[in-house]
């Protein structure tokens, strides 16, 4: 168990979620203005890409790249609903969305034209209803790889292996990063073609799980860790009284992450190498290095934990559409939305009267009152 007295390892676990990920930029624009600049950043989808213009850049540029970002995949759907109301609003998100489906997102993806133009393999225009090259183009301009690999923060990003369906993670540790692996992780279908790296093909990573939280607590050290782990997608929610709330409903539960699904196991991880070595002290001393024991010695959490939970809240007006409906409006509501979540919770007295840990986790899910 790590000691109380190191100093934690702040990390970043970002989930995928489209256009909702301008919330998870403004969330990283106060916690780096409060000191807790990530040494670590795992994402999926939205948040790989997010997660990559970070560990990318050196801090100084971090925020100006993330808003820089944003605003040139906004730029195509300007203006405001005509009156202030939540129908009006709603329509207007509406009319946004699907001219992004129509039309496509500046710097990020187009449709195919002509669509479907015949052809075969993976990566030929009948597997995907869009082409993702101008996002290549986008990646390759705001973020320095040579920067990433040698000098940045770590970085982990997910996705998943077409062929076999089993998860992969890409990691700046092992791996040296490239646009190819944000890009991976991001390739949902089938919106999106797949991604080829080292004779392997891969889509997007939230069709297995659309959290790393359990890749970061798996592969953590002793060094304490400081998880601020920001969610799009809310498991919690009403139930559905019409077609379109179905539609909606159905895709929170599905994005949503099993945070305490992970955090359980986590426990009795944490629990099963506690009686471990309760019996361990109990055994006579020729069996203290039974194998078998060891081995469930082993099986502890190798850290303590601190887990900041985040979850952008659904506004009224927000449908099924929600993420990709990309107009500049929505952005900077979410941005802002993003922002005053962290603000709550730095502020709240919970957090300021936190220590790390002695045990294996603690949880500060500080605005679940607010669903």
């Amino acid at each position: 168990m790590a000691r109380n007295d190191q100093k934690e390892l702040n990390t970043l676990v970002l989930q995928g979620g489209g256009a909702l990920g301008s919330f998870q930029a403004g969330a990283y624009e106060v916690l780096s203005g409060r000191g807790y600049e990530p040494e670590w950043l795992a994402g999926i989808s939205i948040g790989a890409i997010n997660a990559g213009i970070i560990a990318g850049n050196e801090p100084a540029n971090r925020l100006r790249r993330l808003r820089g970002f944003w605003e040139e995949i906004t730029n195509d759907v300007l203006g405001h609903p005509l009156f202030g109301d939540v129908r009006s609003r709603t329509a207007f998100n509406e009319i946004s969305a699907n001219l992004s489906l129509v039309n496509g997102v500046s710097g990020f993806f187009r449709p195919w034209w002509p669509f479907a133009w015949p052809g075969t393999g993976p990566a030929a225009r009948g597997v995907s209803f869009y082409d993702t090259s101008p996002l290549l183009k986008t990646l390759t301009d705001i973020i320095d790889f040579d920067y990433l690999n040698e000098r940045g923060p770590r970085l982990s990003l997910g996705a998943v292996n077409i062929k076999t369906g089993n998860f992969a993670y890409f990691d700046s540790t092992t791996t040296r990063l490239g646009p190819e692996h944000i890009m991976a992780s991001g390739a949902l279908p089938p919106g999106f073609p797949p991604v080829e790296i080292d004779g392997h093909w891969y889509w997007d990573g939230g069709l297995v799980s659309n959290t790393p939280l359990q890749h970061v607590l798996e592969n953590s050290g002793e060094r304490p860790l400081c998880i601020f782990q920001i969610d799009l997608f809310s498991a919690r929610g009403a139930l559905p009284e019409s077609l379109i709330e179905v539609a909606q409903r159905e895709k929170d539960i599905r994005y949503s992450s099993r945070t305490r699904l992970t955090t359980d196991r986590f426990l009795q991880l944490h629990d099963i190498s506690a009686a471990a070595q309760r019996l361990q002290e109990k055994l006579p001393d020729e069996f203290k290095d039974d194998p078998d024991l060891k081995r469930l010695l082993e099986i502890d959490a190798k850290c303590a934990v601190t887990l900041v939970h985040l979850i952008h809240r659904m506004a009224e007006y927000e449908g099924s559409a929600k993420d990709y409906e990309f107009s500049r409006l929505s952005m900077n509501d979410h941005w802002n939305a993003g922002k005053a979540d962290v603000v709550k919770t730095l502020g709240h007295t919970a957090w300021k009267n936190r220590t790390i840990s002695a045990d294996s986790l603690q949880i500060f899910d500080l605005n679940k009152g607010d669903d």
